[in-house]
């Protein structure tokens, strides 16, 4: 079976100033979306789709693209601001992107086969990869064209030392399948215990082996046009009331559609411990990591054969 692996990547322009900014974090000076990569190709994924700003097409090349073209198939995908349903354009003061769901609506006729999902710069471990990959070929996944599926890791493999995480909490059926993800936008460890809080202020306690989603899903190609059409509904209800900063979130839609009964999501369980570079004092953490797994024979220590 023909997979893809699609790996959102637009705004890594913006937080690494154009690309140029990128550590690395093994030899190589491989990042960590190599390791994705690499984690998500031995899997059995034969193409990857990175979707970019379309102004950082050469910069992104340069920095990531061209060394896994020699490895994989890869094809790209532009996220911009005017890829809109009929009838609607973007506002004119408007920079933000729309948002994660329309990252993904921008894959249609790109992306014509299952395909996977993650963020570019989060290390998601090979169990990910290959439980995805498997579950692709599933007859349970196969059933329906609406059968989905998302990786969930446990909250205290997700978090680091240095501040709080965004992370979605997951309540998962005695089937295994995902009933509800909450968003909470600051989680972290405090004076011995995992708490989240919505306001700065009051702090709620959470149980530190909760299952959360790590933006870690795989859909069929069919959920390109799903999200095209809540997409055109979305902006009608939002555009007016908020034409700068409304954001289409993939959570969300998942979600909506959980609600209504038109989709399932089989969540598949991994106890790999994720990290990522989400404040300046991880990177050590990271290199450390990284260095770890190559010893223990993970990962090659030159990992696309350089």
């Amino acid at each position: 079976m023909n997979k893809t692996l699609v790996i959102m990547a637009a705004g890594m322009g913006s937080r690494y100033g154009g690309l140029k900014q990128i550590d690395p974090v093994g030899p190589d000076n491989t990042l960590i979306i190599d390791y994705s990569i690499y984690d998500a190709v031995q899997a059995g994924f034969n193409t990857i789709a990175f979707i970019i700003k379309k102004v950082d097409e050469a910069a992104f090349k340069e920095a990531i693209g061209d060394r896994i073209a020699k490895n994989v198939n890869v094809r790209y995908v532009y996220q911009s601001l005017d890829n809109l349903p009929d009838g609607f354009t973007a506002p004119a003061e408007r920079s933000k992107p729309w948002g994660t769901a329309h990252a993904i609506m921008c894959c249609s006729g790109i992306v014509n086969e299952p395909f996977a999902v993650i963020n570019a710069d989060d290390y998601y471990g090979a169990e990910a990869f290959k439980k995805m990959s498997d579950w692709l070929e599933t007859p349970e996944a196969n059933a329906k064209e609406t059968n989905y599926c998302m990786t969930g890791y446990v909250l205290k493999n997700t978090l680091t030392e240095n501040g709080h995480v965004a992370r979605g909490i997951c309540e998962v059926g005695a089937d295994g399948m995902l009933k509800e993800v909450v968003e909470h936008t600051k989680i972290m460890r405090r004076d011995g215990k995992t708490q989240f809080t919505e306001d700065g202020e009051n702090w709620v306690d959470v149980d530190e082996n909760s299952i959360v989603s790590m933006n870690c899903w795989a859909f069929k190609p069919c959920f390109l046009d799903t999200l095209k059409e809540r997409f055109a509904k979305f902006l009608a209800e939002n555009i007016e009331k908020n034409p700068l900063k409304c954001e289409f979130f993939l959570p969300f839609v998942v979600q909506e559609m959980i609600d209504e009964g038109s989709c399932t999501v089989k969540v598949l369980h991994t106890d790999d411990k994720w990290f990522g570079v989400t404040y300046k004092e991880d990177k050590e953490a990271v290199v450390n990591a990284i260095a770890s797994k190559i010893a223990a024979g993970q990962y090659p220590e030159h990992l696309w054969g350089e």
